[in-house]
């Protein structure tokens, strides 16, 4: 990992992102809604892509990062190849107050190359040794399930999902599912 720019006791940081994300819960995950896992551990690969945003005067729109997890265990953060070094140093400065739950057992925080499609009826995203496709959850009418109101700001326009497969082949922690919950949700946060 590089050395993280010194961060400010009130760094001054915003950010609008879409978050995609597939684990191994149960449809639907209650973790989203202030409950624990249906499955313990709980494994899984979150896409956030920012929208607009900076850290100090870092500009981080257009930054997109993958974290493979095992919830309250491990991650691994890959964050896009296409960023600079100052976006990947406000990225990792970010994580302990962005981001907490993911930079806590952090094994490794690299860039590589990352692609994704976000349409309304499907999901996909994939980065080294994780992939996920999953399809919306329609509700009367054919239309896409929609969550609003929930208590943490990182799942706001809670779509649920369905993954169609979601994996992580590394040797050390392997993982495949089909079948669990996934959502697409927006995230608006920031100092102030």
């Amino acid at each position: 990992m590089s050395a993280a720019p010194p961060r400010a006791a009130d760094a001054n940081w915003h950010l609008t992102a879409t978050i995609a994300e597939s684990c191994s819960c149960k449809i639907s995950c209650p973790c989203n809604f202030g409950g624990e896992p249906t499955k313990n551990p709980c494994e899984g690969n979150r896409l956030i892509s920012i929208n607009s945003g900076h850290y100090e005067g870092v500009d981080l729109k257009g930054v997109a990062f993958l974290v493979t997890f095992t919830m309250r265990d491990w991650s691994k953060i890959y964050v896009s190849d296409k960023v600079s070094e100052a976006q990947m140093k406000a990225v990792e400065a970010l994580m302990p107050i962005a981001f907490a739950g993911f930079h806590r057992g952090m094994l490794s925080f690299t860039k590589a190359p990352i692609t994704m499609e976000l349409t309304e009826s499907r999901v996909r995203f994939s980065g080294p040794e994780s992939s996920v496709d999953m399809e919306v959850m329609r509700g009367f009418g054919g239309q896409a399930v929609k969550v609003l109101n929930l208590p943490n700001p990182a799942y706001q326009n809670y779509t649920p999902y369905r993954s169609v497969t979601h994996t992580h082949t590394a040797a050390d922690h392997p993982f495949r599912y089909a079948g669990t919950t996934g959502f697409t949700s927006t995230m608006d946060v920031g100092s102030r």
